[in-house]
């Protein structure tokens, strides 16, 4: 078994793990510690991971079913299951401040839950940096976990039966159109708001940028519950802003974290991460009456 060094990143959640190569093949031991670090600090950076396309996903295996990149098959039916963060394009040409691409990409700097819109949404994702900016492209993470033990038992109660709807067209659309078959293949969800992490029993509510509504609540109680949730959960001192460095492999659990970009000038610097996702094995669907 490999030696494995464990570097708390927060006080609430996060850790930096030394001793373990992604790159390669994982024994069961390890792999069984990756996935236990995951549910105990949410949040695990892999310093200097000497990463290709193909580690990545043969990791992204070991963890589970890879997850088929939303916006690829949303547009075309077609299978990808890789995205790239940043500026950054495939042939190596970089986009500025004023590209489509770009402002579609600032969408990323609201606080969500990846593929929290999706029936089945994801386990964790894993997020390799290629290309950083000096200056700015710094990752933010809360812990709903954290959010929801702070709450009262009265809230925690008022919430426990409570379904949320999910939904990428009202995220996105604030930021730029969604393309009309991208948004038919993404048709609102309806989740449970409060969920749990099934190997430690710890619980977390599920907000974000894509929870849109609580059903049989007025608009505008929906929004003042889930405003408030999400601004518990991403107080300053409950945030951890992650700096990268080229090197950088990240996973994150989706199941309990919120993430957001926060921005950086395109025109001067290049930013490329490649990012795949697992795919979760609860829908936390709240059943149709």
């Amino acid at each position: 078994m490999t030696r494995i060094e464990v570097e708390p990143l927060h006080a609430c959640f996060g850790a930096r793990i030394h001793g373990i190569d992604l790159t390669q093949a994982l024994s069961e031991d390890d792999l069984a510690h990756v996935r236990q670090a995951i549910d105990t600090y949410s949040l695990l950076c892999f310093p200097d991971q000497a990463m290709t396309d193909d580690a990545h996903l043969a990791f992204t295996r070991q963890l589970g079913e890879p997850e088929a990149e939303h916006i690829t098959w949303g547009k075309t039916g077609q299978v990808a299951y890789f995205g790239t963060v940043g500026n950054v394009l495939d042939d190596g040409t970089k986009q500025d401040n004023a590209d489509a691409g770009t402002k579609y990409q600032s969408g990323n700097n609201l606080w969500h839950s990846d593929s929290s819109f999706r029936e089945t949404p994801s386990y964790v994702s894993i997020l390799h940096a290629y290309e950083v900016p000096d200056e700015g492209g710094d990752t933010e993470f809360a812990s709903m976990r954290n959010g929801y033990e702070k709450l009262a038992n009265e809230l925690r109660e008022q919430i426990e039966p409570l379904g949320v709807i999910h939904d990428y067209v009202f995220s996105r659309s604030k930021i730029a159109p969604v393309d009309p078959n991208h948004a038919a293949s993404l048709p609102p969800v309806n989740h449970r708001l409060v969920r749990t992490n099934p190997g430690n029993g710890l619980k977390n509510y599920y907000v974000g940028s894509h929870a849109r509504s609580i059903p049989g609540w007025s608009g505008i109680d929906s929004r003042r519950l889930l405003d408030d949730l999400l601004e518990r959960a991403t107080q300053p001192e409950d945030i951890y802003a992650h700096h990268w460095h080229a090197g950088d492999t990240v996973i994150w659990d989706n199941r309990c974290m919120l993430h957001r970009g926060t921005g950086y000038d395109a025109d001067r610097w290049r930013r490329r991460l490649r990012q795949t996702r697992v795919v979760g094995t609860d829908k936390g669907v709240v059943p149709r009456a």
